[in-house]
């Protein structure tokens, strides 16, 4: 490949390419990922390195995982320095490449394709993580960060917000990426936290969140008939009346808790 790479390479849109090249919009995402030397980094998606060069430059121990194979050649030959490892982010096990690590940093420019998929993959590594920052269409952010009785909310805003507190912080034009998307971008920071009222089992709370927001016109009592017609008689009948937009994480968390137990002791 040749060194202006930036220039020749044409982006992939089964990739979702969209590589960032205002200056000014890269320097004030490195100011907000505020890289330290002692900081472990994995970015995801680096592209051309706008923002791999800089992590480099903070001495932060950092690790790239990029699918496209051009840009892998590129990047290897431009940081000789940088660990890269060469896959698909949704095929990545962040648990091995990070072992004992609980306090990394995810950042990236994540496709917008995908990036709901990878936002949900990335939430069963969260053990491993201190902060995320991630450029994403605002529409997603928008919708990560939605409450109770809006149209943004649903499935994933309680998720993601069940294990993180979401913070947009500013807005990034599609003039500061080459090609231009036809959207808006945020950046957006996830902070791993633990939510006061725990899921006994997340998976039966995702499972549940799903299954409410699939017909989310409906009540509860009639989006759930699907995948918990015996479990329903075990529900509170108030929250059985509402439609899904209408429950806080919290109501949720309670319902999972007691679909969790009740599935217990039928299998007993």
């Amino acid at each position: 490949m040749p060194d202006d790479l930036s220039k020749s390479h044409r982006a992939r849109k089964r990739f979702g390419q969209n590589f960032l090249s205002d200056h000014n919009i890269i320097d004030k995402i490195v100011r907000a990922i505020n890289p330290q030397p002692d900081d472990i980094i994995i970015e995801i998606g680096p592209g051309l390195g706008a923002i791999t060069e800089h992590l480099l430059n903070s001495g932060s121990q950092l690790t790239a995982i990029e699918i496209d194979r051009d840009l892998a050649s590129h990047l290897r030959s431009r940081f000789p320095q940088l660990t890269l490892v060469e896959n698909d982010a949704l095929k990545t096990d962040f648990g091995q490449l990070l072992g004992n690590t609980h306090k990394a940093k995810f950042v990236g420019n994540l496709p917008y394709n995908i990036s709901t998929p990878i936002i949900f993959h990335l939430l069963d590594f969260a053990k491993h993580c201190g902060s995320m920052h991630f450029m994403l269409q605002k529409e997603v952010v928008d919708r990560m960060a939605a409450t109770p009785d809006s149209k943004q909310y649903g499935k994933l805003s309680i998720m993601v917000q069940y294990q993180c507190e979401v913070r947009p912080l500013f807005h990034i034009p599609p003039t500061a990426f080459n090609p231009a998307p036809k959207v808006d971008s945020t950046l957006v920071q996830l902070i791993p936290r633990i939510f006061p009222h725990q899921a006994s089992d997340r998976h039966t709370l995702e499972k549940l969140v799903s299954s409410a927001f699939s017909q989310r016109r409906k009540t509860l009592r009639n989006a759930l008939k699907a995948n918990w017609s015996e479990q329903l008689v075990q529900l509170p009948g108030h929250y059985l009346a509402m439609r899904a937009e209408q429950l806080s994480i919290d109501d949720y968390v309670t319902l999972s808790n007691i679909l969790s137990e009740t599935n217990e002791t039928t299998a007993s």
